[in-house]
Order: C-alpha cells, then sequence, then structure tokens
C-alpha cells in the first residue's frame, strides 16, 4: 500500500518479495531476502500491472498472487506531517481531544472506503475509520492519535 505507486515501482526501481501476510520472504534454506528489479509497470484495471525480472511468464506470475512487494523504509520519502505509515499505526495511543488517553490500536484493516483501525479503549473495542473526521491529528513522534469517538461506535456498550 502506497501514496506514490509511480516511484516505488519505477523501472529500474528494486524491491523485496513478501509474503501474503505482509512479512518480507526470508528464504528457509539461505536466510537471504529475495530482492527484485522492476522493469516496468503500466495502470492495469484500477491499480497497476507490474513486470519483474524475477516473474518470466504468466504461470509464475500466479504463484505471486495476494503477495506483498517490500520497499526498505529508509527508502522512502518520509510521511508529512499529520500522516504516518500504515506499519506504525498498531500500538499507537489513542486520546481524546482534552489530551485523556482512551486506548491504543490493536490493528488496522483495508476496506474499499478506506482504512479502519481496531481500537481497545476500557469501553470496548471500536471499529473507528481513519480519516479526518474520527481522527483529528496523528504525531509520530509521541506515538499517538487525537480522536473523536462516538458512543454509537462502540461495540460493547459501555461499564
Amino acid at each position: 500500500m502506497t501514496d506514490a505507486p509511480d516511484a516505488i515501482f519505477a523501472s529500474g526501481a528494486r524491491v523485496f518479495q513478501g509474503t501474503a501476510a505482509g512479512e518480507i520472504f526470508i528464504d528457509p534454506k539461505s536466510g537471504a531476502t529475495r530482492e527484485l528489479k522492476v522493469l516496468s509497470s503500466r495502470p492495469f484495471k484500477g491499480g497497476l500491472l507490474v513486470t519483474l525480472d524475477a516473474v518470466t511468464d504468466r504461470n509464475e506470475s500466479e504463484k505471486w498472487n495476494d503477495r506483498h512487494l517490500m520497499v526498505p523504509i529508509d527508502e522512502l520519502t518520509q510521511p508529512e506531517d499529520g500522516a504516518v505509515f500504515l506499519h506504525e499505526l498498531a500500538g499507537m495511543r489513542v486520546l481524546d481531544e482534552r489530551g485523556t488517553e482512551l486506548g491504543d490500536v490493536r490493528g488496522f484493516y483495508p476496506v474499499p472506503h478506506g482504512i479502519l483501525l481496531d481500537v481497545h479503549t476500557s469501553r470496548g473495542e471500536v471499529a473507528l475509520p481513519f480519516n479526518e473526521q474520527f481522527v483529528r491529528s496523528v504525531n509520530r513522534a509521541d506515538r499517538s492519535l487525537v480522536v473523536s469517538i462516538p458512543d454509537e461506535l462502540f461495540s460493547g456498550g459501555t461499564e
């Protein structure tokens, strides 16, 4: 998942093989990662069709369905103020607009309309949309989100 697919998948760029779970693939025999070179990419059916040096035919490409391609974090442009890499969300503290700690982010889920945060609070679990209506600010350095959670989003009721 990237906001810069044209840069990540530019001809000549390098990516690494990932797993279906989004982890970097480590070869069990050698303990090495698998580096791939992007030969080309083009828009295709709402996404990108990417040609990699290690994928030479259609049969080989079928093996790559539902796999991730990874890029080292230090090679990415850092997010702008108020933005965050998705992998940084898990474990972030969740604060209300007064600064009171409500809980923490346990995970996130891509959905067709964006990202849902799985937020654990003392009142219950909340599936919180990651958008400006609910997430008022992001502080990467402090690892916190300031949010507005309406009562109707709580799944477990009140204590």
